[in-house]
């Protein structure tokens, strides 16, 4: 779906079958018969630990899983997303809040973004504009702001539940100061951030308000935490656990 618009010069995107067959290499070639422990070996401890949470019962990391650790450790990932046919590296750095990605964003976040899946993680090869080893940074209009992008992924991804770090008993509230701007909201989402800015509340209240659902006010919650807009409180009387659908 990429190809006709695949800026002159980049590299074409993989196809799932080639790229399934090199991450098969790397299980052969490390001697193990994990292919998830294979591919998320090259990150560091702390990063890997986390992700390994979500590797259980044969389920393979969740998008919005590997962005949140990416975030919250604060270390530049590449992930690399079964679209359709093709493989899709999405470089994130979030120490300078920008994204990379080899065809154009808009019509990146315009795909079914519910549909992608996550073939493989791994440290970041790319550096960000401005670094000192210039040969790996790439073209300076494929990098574009970080927020946008996981507010999107947030939004329109496929997970419909609480990131663990936020889930449980609990009420919410939108720090004070937070810059978004950047997001261009409106409508409903607007009317919502503003009143999580003034009031501190729970998920049950926040399904209830005026065009949102479970769902939409779940997905709401996890793009304020990926934009580090997000004040979760487990003592606030408002706090209430979000299992009680």
């Amino acid at each position: 779906m990429f190809e006709s618009t695949l800026p002159f010069g980049e590299p074409e995107l993989m196809r799932v079958s080639a790229f399934q067959r090199y991450l098969d290499d790397l299980v052969k070639q490390g001697n193990v018969s994990d292919a998830s422990a294979s591919r998320l070996s090259a990150l560091s401890p702390s990063l890997l630990q986390d992700l390994m949470r979500f590797e259980h019962d044969g389920r393979q990391t969740e998008l919005l899983e590997a962005v949140a650790a990416c975030v919250r450790h604060a270390r530049p990932l590449c992930i690399h997303l079964q679209c359709d046919d093709k493989v899709v590296p999405l470089t994130l750095f979030p120490m300078e809040r920008l994204a990379h990605c080899p065809v154009p964003m808009a019509e990146f976040l315009a795909c079914k973004l519910a549909e992608l899946q996550v073939m493989h993680v791994e440290p970041a090869m790319l550096r960000p504009p401005g670094d000192p080893v210039k040969s790996l940074v790439g073209e300076l209009h494929l990098y574009h702001p970080l927020a946008p992008v996981t507010w999107q992924l947030a939004m329109h991804g496929s997970r419909e539940e609480l990131l663990p770090e936020i889930a449980g008993s609990a009420a919410y509230r939108v720090a004070p100061g937070v810059d978004l701007s950047p997001l261009a909201l409106g409508g409903s989402l607007l009317a919502a951030v503003k009143r999580l800015q003034r009031h501190t509340t729970n998920l049950r209240e926040i399904s209830d308000w005026p065009g949102f659902t479970r769902g939409r006010a779940t997905r709401l919650l996890n793009a304020l935490y990926l934009q580090a807009g997000l004040i979760v409180s487990r003592t606030h009387p408002a706090a209430t656990n979000e299992g009680w659908f």
